[in-house]
């Protein structure tokens, strides 16, 4: 073999069974130039093909005689429509001692199994070939579908409101940046607005080494109610209830509520926003920037956990777009920011006063000046072996403050914060991660004053790591610290 040739290049081909499936990949290779042998039981048909220049003869493909001619192929596609003779085919080639790579079709999952068992390298069904098919030129023409509903709505606008979720997320903001990169495709000037604050502190290098632009907005009524038209890129802020008129909402999560919008794209069924707003700049045919590239890749990343949990096709075709235009040093970067002191404390202080049940981690942190510390302590101790689900607590001000993190695809940590606190607290987050802020003396019905906050955490720590381990499912044991 030549250098730079492919096995591919070097192949010669047989073909047994030429009905319309064989026919059509034997048309397919000789127009590529390969060298392909046609075996068929039916005289009329291997006449047809021979007037066609095509290399045919007259055999059962079942038979044992066959197999002489097929010593010299390098993949062998049994494509006859009666699978009793593909099976029969397939186990005469193996038994005749033949290395050659088997491509066989089959009829059924049952007769997938069958054929592959006796000995074929990859088993192929029409149907199911047909039905993905199918489906894939059903989700190109439903992407083209909305992305000419989306560019209706922003092409006239002059100013394009963006609002990401409250205390957003890497994929919230990604995704808002790519929304601002269409609107500027379409001729439109935006402005990314966020409620709360931007948090963990890989959010902030996140932000503040890409130089995306944001606004932290008190009334987004009043900041965005004379824009021409308001995109919502997380529908968390419609569960409290929005104060202002939205035309776009798009999201990886269905909020179940009744939305009355111009435009709405929710995608339960992939994991991250980024995700959907990847392929809406791919549909655009947009020059993608590497400030959005790296800042959509990130937003994946975040979301999967580097593709860890609940990763889709999807996902992972998108990533692959964005790779080669994101800025990798600055991903690196933003993925390993330094750690405070305080940080260093807080997490000390968590790996202490760790208990585990199973796979599932809680800890208490004790009091914490910057709440954003429990989260960063959360991301680190899910690293732990075995450890799947993490939750650290601590207390600042009169507040308990939680961050939880999960890598397990069974467990929907906002879910879980939401069923153990939503009653007693406010909670923020999603599959992968959550936050929940709770008043000290909730559980004791006490007010908190400088002489009792001791006591008072106490009391509580009991109490909150019970409702977490029971909302987590998880029949508590006497404690251990996973050492």
């Amino acid at each position: 073999m030549t250098a730079g040739a492919t096995i591919a290049s070097m192949s010669r081909y047989a073909i047994l069974g030429c009905g319309s499936v064989g026919h059509l990949v034997a048309e397919e290779l000789s127009q590529q130039g390969k060298d392909v042998l046609i075996v068929d039981r039916d005289e009329g048909r291997v006449e047809a093909l021979r007037d066609q220049d095509l290399n045919a003869i007259v055999a059962d493909i079942r038979d044992e005689e066959i197999l002489s001619e097929l010593e010299d192929r390098d993949v062998i596609l049994i494509l006859s429509s009666d699978i009793d003779a593909n099976q029969v085919a397939v186990a005469n080639i193996r038994d005749y001692g033949g290395g050659q790579f088997i491509v066989a079709r089959a009829v059924d999952p049952v007769s997938v199994d069958e054929l592959a068992e006796l000995g074929a390298d990859n088993v192929i069904n029409p149907s199911t070939v047909i039905a993905e098919s199918a489906l894939r030129a059903l989700e190109t023409g439903e992407l083209e579908f909305k992305a000419e509903g989306l560019a209706e709505i922003l092409v006239d606008a002059e100013r394009v409101g963006i609002l990401t979720g409250e205390n957003p997320d890497a994929d919230s903001i990604a995704s808002a940046v790519a929304v601002s990169a269409i609107a500027a495709h379409l001729g439109a000037d935006a402005e990314i607005g966020y409620l709360g604050d931007i948090g963990q502190q890989e959010n902030r290098a996140f932000v503040n080494l890409l130089g995306i632009e944001l606004n932290r907005l008190e009334d987004p009524a009043t900041a965005y109610g004379d824009m021409d038209r308001v995109v919502l890129v997380a529908t968390s802020l419609l569960k409290d209830g929005l104060d202002l008129d939205v035309d776009v909402i798009i999201d990886h999560d269905d909020p179940d509520l009744e939305i009355d919008v111009e435009f709405v794209d929710l995608r339960p069924n992939v994991s991250a926003t980024s995700t959907i707003l990847t392929k809406y700049v791919q549909e655009f045919d947009m020059n993608v920037s590497e400030e959005t590239a790296t800042a959509l890749l990130y937003g994946i990343r975040s979301e999967t956990i580097d593709f860890r949990r609940d990763t889709t096709p999807a996902d992972l075709t998108a990533a692959a777009y964005l790779y080669p235009f994101a800025n990798h040093d600055t991903l690196e970067q933003v993925e390993s920011p330094s750690m405070s002191p305080e940080t260093l404390d807080v997490l000390a202080e968590a790996i202490t006063n760790r208990e585990v049940q199973g796979s599932h981690l809680v800890s208490n942190a004790g009091y914490v000046r910057d709440q954003e510390v429990l989260a960063q302590s959360a991301k680190h101790l899910l690293d732990l072996e075995g450890i799947t689900t993490t939750a650290v607590f601590g207390v600042g001000e009169n507040t308990i403050y939680l961050a939880a993190r999960s890598k397990d695809i069974r467990v929907d940590i906002g879910r879980v914060l939401e069923e153990a606190f939503s009653d007693t607290g406010e909670v923020w987050g999603h599959t992968n991660q959550s936050t929940v802020e709770i008043p000290l003396g909730i559980f004791t019905g006490i007010e908190t004053t400088d002489e009792n906050r001791d006591t008072l955490l106490d009391l509580t720590e009991e109490a909150v790591k019970r409702k977490l381990f029971e909302a987590m499912g998880v029949e508590v044991s006497n404690g251990s610290n996973g050492g």
